[in-house]
Formats: C-alpha cells, sequence, structure tokens
C-alpha cells in the first residue's frame, strides 16, 4: 500500500512539473522588453528589425539578428545561437556569442570587443544548425547526436560508478525517499540559473563569466541524470542479484530511448533535468548538514 502511495505521488509530481515545464516554454517565446530600448528573450530568436535602433539585443537558446540598417548601441549577446549582422548593420559596444558565431554582412561594423566561446561551428549544442537544413535532415542530425550524448554520459557514469559506487547510490535514494523535495530543489534550481544567465548577460563585468556558468550547469544536468538513470534501474529490475551497473546501464537505455520520442522526448527529459539537478541539490545540502552536525 506504501509503495502505491509513493508510485501515486511521484506520477502526480512528474505531471505537474511537466504541465510548468510545458508553460514556461511557451512564455519563453515572448521577447521582454525594458524601455523599448532593451530586448532579452529566452528559448526563440530575437530580431532586431531593418532600421530599427535598440541599446541591448540578448537571446539565451536563439540566435540574435540585426537586421539591414538596424544598430545596438551597447551589446548583443547570444547564447547558444549566432549573432548575424546583416548588410550595413552596426552595434556600438561588445558582440558575444556563447555556444555559436559571430557572422557580419558585407558593411556591418562592431565597434567594441567580440568573441565566442564554446563555438561548435557548423553543429550547435543540439547537433545542428537551423539555417540550410532540412527538417528531416536536422531531425536525423538531432537524433544522432542525442545518441552520442548518450553514450558519452553513460562511459563517464560506468566510471564514476567504478570510482565512486556511492555517489550514484546517494542520487538514487534522494529521488527515491525525497520526489517531492528534490522536484522543487530542482525547479528552483532552474529558475535560479535562468536569473542568473540574465544577470550576467546584461552586466558588462558578467559577460565572461557566462561560458563558465554553462559549463558547471552542464556538468549538474549530466550528474543528475546519473543519479536518476540509476533510480529507473533499480525500478525495472526487481531481482535480486542484479547490480549497480546493471541498473545504471537499463536506467539509460530507458532514457535514451524516451528521448528520441518527438515533443514528448523533450518534454520529459526536461522533467528529468529538473529532478536530477534537485537529487544533486540535495544530496550537497545534506552533505553539508552532515559536516555542520560533525
Amino acid at each position: 500500500m506504501k509503495g502505491i502511495k509513493r508510485n501515486s505521488l511521484i506520477l502526480i509530481l512528474v505531471s505537474v512539473l511537466s504541465v510548468i515545464v510545458f508553460s514556461l516554454t511557451a512564455l519563453a517565446q515572448t521577447e521582454i522588453n525594458i524601455n523599448k530600448n532593451n530586448i532579452i528573450r529566452i528559448g526563440g530568436d530575437v530580431v532586431v528589425a531593418p532600421k530599427q535602433k535598440v541599446e541591448n539585443a540578448h537571446a539565451i537558446g536563439g540566435d540574435v539578428t540585426i537586421g539591414e540598417g538596424a544598430r545596438v548601441t551597447q551589446t548583443a549577446i547570444a547564447v547558444d545561437g549566432d549573432v548575424i549582422l546583416e548588410k550595413g548593420a552596426r552595434v556600438d559596444g561588445d558582440v558575444y556569442a556563447v555556444g555559436g558565431e559571430i557572422i557580419a554582412a558585407t558593411g556591418a561594423t562592431i565597434g567594441g570587443a567580440s568573441g565566442t566561446a564554446l563555438d561548435s561551428g557548423r553543429w550547435g549544442t543540439y547537433g545542428y544548425r537551423r539555417r540550410g537544413i532540412g527538417n528531416f535532415f536536422r531531425y536525423l542530425f538531432h537524433i544522432g547526436f542525442h545518441i552520442l550524448n548518450v553514450a558519452v554520459v553513460t562511459i563517464i557514469g560506468v566510471l564514476l560508478l567504478l570510482w565512486r559506487p556511492n555517489f550514484l547510490l546517494n542520487l538514487a535514494a534522494n529521488v527515491r525517499e525525497y520526489p517531492l523535495q528534490c522536484g522543487l530543489w530542482g525547479l528552483g534550481g532552474l529558475f535560479a540559473v535562468i536569473l542568473l544567465i540574465i544577470f550576467l548577460a546584461v552586466s558588462l563585468v558578467g559577460i565572461p563569466l557566462l561560458p563558465l556558468v554553462g559549463l558547471a550547469v552542464t556538468i549538474a544536468f549530466v550528474l543528475g541524470n546519473m543519479g536518476i538513470a540509476l533510480w529507473v534501474g533499480q525500478r525495472i529490475l526487481t531481482r535480486r542479484e542484479r547490480t549497480t551497473m546493471q541498473e545504471f546501464l537499463i536506467g539509460m537505455l530507458i532514457l535514451g530511448l524516451i528521448g528520441l520520442i518527438p515533443v514528448l522526448g523533450g518534454l520529459m527529459s526536461s522533467v528529468v533535468n529538473i529532478f536530477g539537478l534537485g537529487a544533486l541539490i540535495t544530496w550537497l545540502l545534506s552533505k553539508r548538514r552532515t559536516r555542520s552536525v560533525v
């Protein structure tokens, strides 16, 4: 009876988080205008129309396109996207692309510094660039990149289990024992990361820190996903002769297959990221409390 209640609680929590993630994804497609001169967009592209003049143009998870003859008086920044300056476009300040490229047409000018970080060339963080690739080939590249990601994370997880098996066991135990706490901590951590990225993006001093923040968040999501994979494997394999390695490999296989499902796979992957991040935060907090008591 207790197991049925726990499963029901986890199912309800996953459903609620799925709705929240879906709502945030839809909401993030809206541009944020500050004094009608500063445009920030999360999860989409920012386009400065031809001949338009703005102070800042920032996109997190999209491209920044400055149209022909348009002008940005301060900074243009794209995180996981490209900064594209069309003919005659002008940026008086700095231009940065984190995980993308700076593409300037003939006659475009950049008054300040410019640079790229984590530049993956034609292939972006998700394995492809939108421009010049058809939907079918884009989906194929996405599948290939997803499989490569799963393989790399699996190898790292196997090495981590051989080196520090208790770490992933603790993450899986947190998800099993405190699912609600992990979900809430993960959601709060995600909000904190988004706010931190926005703060650094609008701050000239914080711009160089964006690659470090991106690397730290990526590591946190990878570690959390490995803990979730182990937990999934523990739920699937119920025989006593199971091993932790078998549970982890089965869990990674299931998560990898879920990620291949169009639309739903991306939504579930977001929920997994939230739970994994929450499990990692819960583990860090419990470890800190233990040290304080000692």
